[in-house]
């Protein structure tokens, strides 16, 4: 009886000890719920009955060189619509339909959505979102935004590009620098009850948008325009397939100008140009053409250079001293190299000429035999050291790299055409930076656009920079290609780039495409001024033009008229005065 006693209160002790646990375990739990984990539960309650929308930041500005704004933010509006606060969806549908232009079935799938927010479109006009407003539709939101504007247009389109629907950057300066110009993006929160209905009158937490960077670039507006004109002109004369300028200072790679015409309107990216058929195509086919119309010629295509490349030719003979200005050559029109008999472009010949004159009358055999003397190893050193066998580190997406025979590979025959620029491909933008060595002294130059970026109280926080390699040839080389492309322009065959009071020196080029069958060309017509110290080289590309197609007949003239505007313009005064008759 005792012992059962005994037993039934050790067993009454501890039920109440596992008791008295499980109480403590109950009031630590609860203590570590409300009090430790109290910010955790609230920010999950707060969640559950938020609404997050996010405030676009605007995106940084575009400056040229002098400041003029060439990309900025247009204020538009997004809409969309809350599913569980629409009440009257058909009045929803029907005016958003109407005022934003959509197709009826798309609207009423979004609307008929269940979702916490379904957006029925973006980058609409302000004028629009008013009057959207003005109805009072519950469950349509109307929230500020900002759309990309481009006050100028076309203008450098291919340069500047553009963005898309999310504000980031897709092409061009806008893709390179997005992580510059795009900012962070802010949001409002809104309290909202067990259905997801907002609360009305309930206090609104907003986090601000951090807005981005702008970007000042080495484009002057001016001398771009100058040379859009001028590009323009010889498209629509000659019924171009397009046409690409390039504008450099020699000295520091700095880029004013860059052309691709056709341009496209950058306000309205999507919309296809003239020249673009879509009769009949699948919506591949035109997103195929539209990749099409934003290629930039001059970084994103190789082509032959023809002519213009005899200037890298004569700075790798000048280098490894192969020849002189006065060294002596036959023209009979012709030369034979192993099995193939290669034309000069002067069927009858040139007869004898020195070297500066077969520069000058950009004569195929001369450069032949010069290309034979400097030989396939000096003549790759000399590509290399000019920065042909890479791309050139523009700021710009896309860049290609030249097409150029394996060393192992170049025989008499790919050396005999390599040397007047045939067989070979290099970018436009490859050709400008090498020419760029050849008259600053002998220093090669990173092409770039970026100068500096700056915060919203204009203030430079960030100063650009780009490496240039020094020495790559030799101050003499570099002397003695200055007094030959001078000869070109005020003797030889480039006189049509002739500007009246200054000193021009260039190279022409009339290269035939592939394949040689198809009687197509590209005209072009490299210079640079004043010819004894320039501070602005050019390069004028033709692609198929109409009628006659050689380049010192209608490139040089494209490049005078530029160089005649942009001259006076950059204040380089003039060294002689107009000859009058």
């Amino acid at each position: 009886m005792f012992k059962s006693k005994t037993f039934m209160k050790r067993k009454l002790m501890l039920v109440f000890m596992v008791f008295f646990l499980f109480l403590i375990f109950l009031i630590g739990r609860l203590v570590y719920l409300t009090i430790i984990q109290s910010d955790f539960y609230q920010n999950e309650a707060l969640e559950l009955h938020q609404r997050e929308r996010a405030i676009k930041a605007p995106r940084g500005i575009i400056y040229d060189r002098n400041g003029v704004i060439i990309a900025s933010n247009k204020p538009v509006c997004t809409i969309s619509v809350i599913y569980s606060q629409v009440t009257d969806k058909e009045k929803v549908i029907e005016v958003l339909t109407k005022e934003l232009e959509l197709d009826e079935v798309e609207v009423r799938k979004k609307v008929e959505k269940v979702s916490s927010r379904e957006k029925i479109k973006s980058n609409v006009d302000k004028v629009v979102a008013d009057r959207i407003r003005e109805y009072e539709l519950d469950g349509v939101m109307v929230d500020e935004d900002y759309k990309r504007y481009y006050p100028y247009g076309d203008l450098a389109s291919k340069v500047i590009g553009f963005t898309g629907a999310d504000n980031q950057g897709i092409i061009g300066l806008e893709v390179f620098y997005d992580s510059y110009l795009s900012g962070t993006d802010g949001t409002i929160n809104t309290l909202t009850d067990a259905k997801g209905v907002e609360i009305k009158n309930a206090q609104e937490t907003v986090d601000e948008p951090v807005e981005g960077l702008n970007l000042t670039i080495s484009i002057d507006l001016n001398i771009q325009k100058y040379a859009q004109q001028a590009a323009e002109k010889v498209y629509t004369k000659k019924e171009a397939k397009r046409v690409s300028v390039i504008a450099m200072n020699p000295k520091n790679g700095e880029i004013y100008a860059m052309v691709n015409v056709p341009e496209f309107d950058l306000n309205e990216p999507f919309t296809l140009t003239e020249e673009y058929d879509t009769t009949g195509l699948s919506s591949e086919e035109i997103n195929d053409l539209r990749n099409q119309m934003w290629r930039n010629w001059c970084i994103n295509d190789t082509y032959e250079p023809g002519s213009t490349f005899k200037t890298v030719t004569a700075t790798a003979a000048l280098e490894e001293r192969v020849v002189t200005l006065e060294d002596g050559f036959q023209c009979p029109g012709f030369r034979i190299v192993e099995d193939r008999r290669i034309k000069c472009h002067k069927v009858v010949g040139h007869g004898s000429e020195s070297f500066k004159q077969g520069f000058m009358n950009s004569c195929n055999p001369v450069f032949m035999d010069v290309g034979a003397r400097v030989g396939v190893e000096n003549m790759y050193k000399n590509y290399e050291k000019l920065g042909l066998f890479q791309k050139t580190g523009v700021d710009l997406p896309g860049e290609a790299n030249s097409i150029m025979h394996n060393k192992q590979n170049v025989g008499p025959v790919e050396l005999a055409t390599m040397s007047f620029g045939q067989s070979i491909q290099i970018t436009p933008l490859q050709l400008i930076v090498a020419v760029s060595a050849m008259v600053n002294g002998g220093n090669l130059v990173t092409p770039h656009f970026g100068m500096y970026i700056t915060n919203s109280d204009n203030e430079i926080i960030e100063t650009l920079e780009y490496p240039i390699e020094s020495g790559v040839i030799s101050k003499e080389t570099s002397d003695t290609m200055k007094v030959l492309l001078e000869s070109v322009v005020a003797e030889g065959g480039g006189s049509k780039a002739i500007v009246e009071g200054y000193r021009i020196g260039g190279k022409t080029a009339t290269s035939e495409k592939l394949p040689r069958s198809s009687n197509k060309y590209i005209s072009s017509f490299i210079g640079v001024a004043p010819a004894d110290d320039p501070v602005i080289a050019v390069l004028v590309l033709i692609d198929e033009p109409t009628g006659i197609y050689y380049g010192g007949t209608i490139a040089a003239p494209v490049a005078q008229e530029i160089f005649e505007n942009i001259l006076p313009y950059l204040g380089i005064p003039m060294e002689y005065e107009e000859k009058v008759d």
